[in-house]
C-alpha cells in the first residue's frame, strides 16, 4: 500500500521536509494521499494570474506579527487604527484587522469559557433537578429533555477531565523526577536528543538513556525541557477545563459587558483580533495562507489571499450569539470564504446561527466547517454548527470536513474524526499538520480543525483563479473532484474495517489538482 514508505528514498532532511508538508503532496507523484497542491501549482497554475480572495478565520485569534502571515493579513480600508473612532460607521470601533467578540471595551479578553452543557446544566438545575418529566408542562418537558441530556454530558465530561488532570499531574511530577535523575547520572543540566543518543551508545551504566531518546524522537521533542513544557501546558489546559469550562459557577461573560440574552445585539467586543491565546487560530490561518515558497516554516494552500481574523472561539465552547455575529461581520466586510474550526455538542440558540448562515448564503459566501473530533457519526450524533438548518434542510453554502492522515492504510481516516455519509461532505489532511504558531514559531497539530482550513484554502485558490464561480459552484467542484478512496480503514473510534468512501458524501479526499481541472472544464463551457 502507498503511504509514508515512499519517503524512504529521500535523504533524511528531505524526508523531514516531506513529512512537514505532506498535505501538499500527490498520491501518484509522491505516494502520499495529500491534496496535490504542489502538482496543481506546477502543472496547471504556473502561468496564470490570480485575483486576491478574502478569507475570514473565525477562531481564537491570529498573531498579527508572525513572519509567515503578516504579509497576507487583511487590513481594513477606511478605518484608522487607535483613534477611538468608528471611522466607517459600521458599529465597530478601530476594527482595522478584524474584530473580537470575546473582549471588553477596556481591552480585557476572555481566554477560557464554559462548555455549553455546563451552561445549560447550571441554568436549568434550579428548575428541574429532582423533578419528574410527567409533572411538567409540554414546554417545560422540552427544556427538561435538553437539561437531562446536558447534565449527562456534563457529569461524564467532568469525571473524565478529573481523571485526566490527575493522570497528567502525576506524569508531570514523575517525569520531572526521572529527568532530574538522568541529568545527575550524565552530569548535565540539559537533556537533548543529541546528548541522549550519544549516551545510549557510550553509557551502558545508564540504560534508560536509549528509551528516553526514543521517547523524545517519537514525540518530536528536541529536549526534555520541551517535553516538560508540553506536559505543563496540558496540565494547565486540563485544570482550566475542570475549574472553569466544567464549573457552572464560573462566568467570565461580564468582562464583555453585553446582554447575553439579547441575541440581536451587535457592536460589543473590542478590536483585539489576536487575543490572549492565538495558537489555534494562527495555526489555521497558516494552513490556508502561510506565504508559499519563502523558505520559512510552512506553506499555505492558497497564494493570492488575505486573511481576516474574527475572534469568536475561546478555550471552551463558543456562544451561538458570537458565532452569528462573527459570520455577519465577516460577510459585511467582504469575506468570500469563512473558515470555522470549532464545534460543540449543544446549540440552544441555533436559530440565530442559522439566520447568519442564510445571510451568508444570500451574499454568496462559502462556509467551511470542521466535522468534530469525537469519533462520532454526525448523521446520528450532535455536532454544531450542524449540516442542517432547524427545519431539516441542508445548509447549501457550507462544506463539512473530516480529517485524513498521510497513510493510505487502515489509519487513513483519522481515529478522532467525526464522519457521516449524509452530513460530512469530504475529508482533508488533518493529522500531523505543520503550521504557524505565535511568536514566529511552528507546531504540528492534529484535528478536523486542521482539515477545514485545508479545504478553505482549496476554495480560495478556486475563487482566485476562477472568480466567476459562485460559492455553491465551488462547493460542487470540491466535492465532485475529491479523489475517492476505497481503502479499508478503521471506522473512527473502533477497530471495525469499513470502506473509506462510506464515511462522507463525496467518499474522497479533497484534491486541488482535480478541482482546478474540473473548474477549467466548467468555466470553459460558458466562455
Amino acid at each position: 500500500m502507498l503511504g509514508l514508505l515512499s519517503f524512504t528514498s529521500l535523504s533524511a532532511s528531505a524526508q523531514a521536509d516531506a513529512v512537514r508538508r505532506w498535505q501538499h503532496l500527490d498520491l501518484k507523484a509522491d505516494g502520499v494521499p495529500g491534496i496535490s497542491a504542489d502538482r496543481a501549482y506546477r502543472e496547471l497554475l504556473a502561468n496564470r494570474k490570480p485575483m486576491t480572495v478574502l478569507v475570514a478565520v473565525l477562531d481564537s485569534g491570529i498573531d498579527s506579527t508572525h513572519q509567515d502571515l503578516k504579509a497576507v493579513l487583511w487590513r481594513k480600508p477606511g478605518e484608522i487604527a487607535g483613534n477611538g473612532l468608528d471611522d466607517d460607521q459600521n458599529g465597530y470601533v478601530d476594527d482595522v484587522r478584524g474584530w473580537n467578540f470575546l473582549g471588553g471595551k477596556d481591552g480585557q479578553n476572555i481566554a477560557v469559557e464554559t462548555l455549553e452543557q455546563t451552561r445549560i446544566y447550571g441554568q436549568y438545575k434550579p428548575l428541574f433537578e429532582g423533578k419528574k418529566r410527567k409533572s411538567l408542562s409540554a414546554a417545560d418537558q422540552a427544556r427538561f429533555d435538553v437539561y437531562e441530556q446536558a447534565k449527562a454530558s456534563y457529569l461524564k465530561d467532568l469525571a473524565n477531565e478529573n481523571k485526566q488532570l490527575s493522570m497528567l499531574t502525576k506524569a508531570y511530577a514523575s517525569n520531572t523526577a526521572s529527568f532530574g535523575q538522568m541529568m545527575q547520572a550524565l552530569n548535565t543540566t540539559r537533556l537533548d536528543t543529541a546528548l541522549l543518543r550519544q549516551a545510549a551508545r557510550s553509557r551502558p551504566d545508564v540504560p534508560s538513556a536509549g528509551s528516553l531518546y526514543a521517547f523524545l524522537s517519537r514525540n518530536r521533542f528536541a529536549s526534555t525541557d520541551e517535553a516538560l513544557k508540553g506536559l505543563a501546558e496540558a496540565v494547565t489546559h486540563s485544570r482550566d477545563r475542570v475549574e472553569k469550562s466544567l464549573n457552572p459557577s464560573y462566568n467570565p461573560r461580564p468582562l464583555v459587558g453585553d446582554d447575553v440574552a439579547n441575541l440581536t445585539e451587535t457592536g460589543y467586543g473590542n478590536p483585539d483580533s489576536q487575543g490572549p491565546n492565538a495558537s489555534h487560530g494562527t495555526h489555521c490561518a497558516g494552513i490556508i495562507a502561510g506565504v508559499r515558497g519563502n523558505q520559512l516554516g510552512a506553506d499555505g494552500v492558497a497564494g493570492a489571499v488575505r486573511i481576516m481574523s474574527v475572534r469568536s472561539t475561546p478555550s471552551g465552547d463558543e456562544r451561538d450569539k458570537d458565532v452569528a455575529n462573527a459570520i455577519r461581520y465577516a460577510v459585511d466586510n467582504g469575506a468570500q470564504i469563512i473558515s470555522m474550526s470549532f464545534g460543540k455538542d449543544f446549540s440552544p440558540d441555533k436559530a440565530v446561527v442559522d439566520a447568519a448562515m442564510q445571510y451568508a448564503d444570500q451574499k454568496g459566501v462559502l462556509l467551511v466547517h470542521a466535522a468534530g473530533n469525537s469519533s462520532n457519526d454526525n448523521d446520528t450524533g450532535l455536532n454544531y454548527p450542524s449540516a442542517h438548518y432547524l427545519n431539516g434542510q441542508d445548509i447549501p453554502n457550507q462544506i463539512t470536513v473530516g480529517a485524513s492522515s498521510r497513510l493510505n492504510t487502515p489509519e487513513l481516516a483519522a481515529k478522532f474524526s467525526n464522519y457521516g455519509k449524509q452530513t460530512v461532505d469530504v475529508f482533508a489532511p488533518g493529522v500531523d499538520i505543520y503550521s504557524s504558531t505565535p511568536a514566529n514559531t511552528y507546531s504540528t497539530f492534529s484535528g478536523t480543525s486542521m482539515a477545514a482550513p485545508v479545504v478553505a484554502g482549496v476554495a480560495a485558490v478556486l475563487k482566485s483563479y476562477f472568480p466567476q464561480l459562485t460559492a455553491l459552484q465551488i462547493k460542487q467542484i470540491i466535492l465532485q473532484s475529491a479523489v475517492p478512496y476505497h481503502t479499508k480503514v478503521n471506522k473512527p473510534g473502533t477497530q471495525k474495517l469499513v470502506d473509506f468512501a462510506t464515511l462522507s458524501k463525496s467518499g474522497g479526499i479533497v484534491n486541488l489538482y482535480e478541482a482546478v481541472k474540473l473548474a477549467d472544464q466548467q468555466t470553459a463551457a460558458v466562455r
